[in-house]
């Protein structure tokens, strides 16, 4: 169940030869992410786990399981803010009920980022979904 934007990226990647190729896009997708307000730039939206520094700033409109799911993100680190971009396209504009549904780690293995990627930026990675999941489940609860 992925979003349209993010089916881009998996069309993208199947054009692109090279892991440095797709490297090189995902950086860009990052580069391409407006920057954060450093005011929002607090332990609050701050991502534990990931070995650079990472911010998640949820937006969602509405309540319930019906809610929209938006966020926006930034990172110090050039691939991890490419991440946040991927993980964007992903998510943004599902429903918090829609976003508890993805696998994202089998989304993410599906653009093989899971073969590429150093642990400590897996474990990023994973830290990233799992604050994501947080933050729809307890929409989707309330």
């Amino acid at each position: 169940m992925a979003t349209e934007a993010f089916e881009e990226i998996v069309d993208t990647f199947e054009f692109l030869e090279d892991w440095e190729e797709r490297y090189r896009h995902v950086i860009d997708m990052g580069k391409a992410m407006p920057p954060l307000d450093e005011a929002v730039k607090v332990p609050a939206t701050k991502v534990e786990g990931c070995a650079s520094q990472v911010w998640l700033l949820p937006r969602i409109d509405g309540t319930g399981a019906g809610a929209v799911f938006h966020f926006e993100g930034e990172s110090d680190a050039m691939i991890v803010r490419g991440l946040i971009a991927v993980l964007h396209a992903l998510y943004d504009g599902l429903s918090v009920a829609e976003v508890l549904k993805v696998d994202a780690l089998a989304e993410m293995g599906r653009l093989g980022l899971n073969d590429h990627l150093s642990a400590q930026r897996s474990n990023g990675l994973r830290a990233m979904v799992e604050r994501i999941r947080k933050l729809a489940g307890e929409t989707a609860a309330a």
